[in-house]
């Protein structure tokens, strides 16, 4: 049931969202030049520690990780101009839309991590591991309760409201955070 939920509203999603993802590729390509990559594929663990690429559109400037992995953190500097504009709208997570579609997320769950992180908070935080047990998701409980964290500190805050909807994830509390994400995307809460 949720599989057949996920592949039906992401090929409607994309239908719908086809046009803002065609600006947002020519606005990257205006932009950065039109050798520029439109698409930021990243490592991120999913479901039983399964390891994907999470695919975006590029908000970053193209060596925005030459001194390794970090947390994008407020007016981060790496981000382009129409790189901040996709982030206020949430234009740049549309890809995942092909994640969900490839069974590699799901619209709702914990979001992914990077890999490099996540070896880290294993051994640091306890249960941290139980986020796996539930595929990662574009959208997510802890992402409505907490607003965006880039500390060790703010992901063990998110990482008890991660527990609670792996704990209690029906789909009237999917459907929930998916009309709520609706109403942070249309009035932009919480992004960065």
């Amino acid at each position: 049931m949720e599989r057949s939920f996920d592949v039906a509203a992401s090929v409607g999603l994309l239908v719908i969202a086809s046009p803002f993802m065609l600006l947002a590729m020519m606005g990257i390509k205006l932009e950065e030049g039109f050798s520029a990559p439109l698409f930021y594929r990243q490592r991120r663990v999913g479901h039983h520690g399964q390891v994907f690429d999470v695919l975006k559109f590029r908000s970053m400037c193209l060596d925005a990780e030459k001194f390794g992995a970090q947390y994008a953190t407020e007016n981060d500097p790496r981000v382009t101009r129409i790189g901040s504009l996709m982030r206020k709208t949430r234009v740049d997570e549309l890809p995942q839309l092909l994640n969900v579609l490839r069974g590699e997320m799901s619209f709702v769950g914990p979001r992914p991590e990077r890999p490099e992180f996540v070896d880290d908070l294993e051994q640091k935080i306890p249960y941290y591991r139980e986020r796996h047990t539930v595929k990662p998701g574009i959208t997510g409980w802890a992402q409505l309760c907490y607003p965006y964290g880039s500390s060790e500190k703010d992901t063990i805050e998110k990482l008890q409201y991660d527990l609670y909807y792996v704990k209690n994830r029906s789909l009237l509390f999917d459907l929930a955070i998916l009309v709520q994400t609706v109403e942070v995307v249309l009035w932009g809460k919480g992004a960065r």
